[in-house]
């Protein structure tokens, strides 16, 4: 279990996608720059790894299983980890999906087009300050 003083957030990073390319890439881009990361492909992988681990941000893809369960695993992490920096990967941005960000009260939305690299770099840049909601 990964645990931190209660004043700190952590840094480590859940990522959940269903795109083992993906996460892969993820993974890696988080890695260089000096941040771990647990991976999911699923739900009860996902949810195994919340109750094992503080995460300090998430990556969720709004489509894990069927659409849009991702979204309510974003509105759980964003419960459970309140200071963290949580993200959705979504197909496309769209009224509902920015719609949905806002009401679960998450950080950042990306779409399809926005690769690895981008997505890490963003969501490392919203915590160190940089204001951006839709990326």
């Amino acid at each position: 279990m990964v645990k931190t003083r209660k004043d700190e957030v952590p840094r480590l990073a859940l990522l959940v996608h269903p795109n083992v390319s993906f996460l892969t890439a993820l993974q890696h881009s988080f890695e260089a720059k000096g941040v771990h990361s647990v991976v999911a492909r699923d739900l009860p992988t996902a949810l195994l790894a919340l109750n094992q681990h503080d995460f300090g941000m998430a990556v969720i893809n709004s489509r894990v299983t069927e659409e849009g369960d991702g979204w309510a695993l974003a509105g759980v992490v964003r419960r459970m980890f309140g200071r963290a920096h949580v993200a959705v990967t979504c197909e496309e941005k769209s009224v509902l999906s920015l719609q949905s960000t806002i009401n679960h009260g998450l950080n950042q939305l990306f779409d399809k087009n926005t690769d690895s690299d981008q997505v890490v770099s963003a969501v490392l840049s919203k915590m160190s300050g940089n204001e951006s909601l839709i990326q």
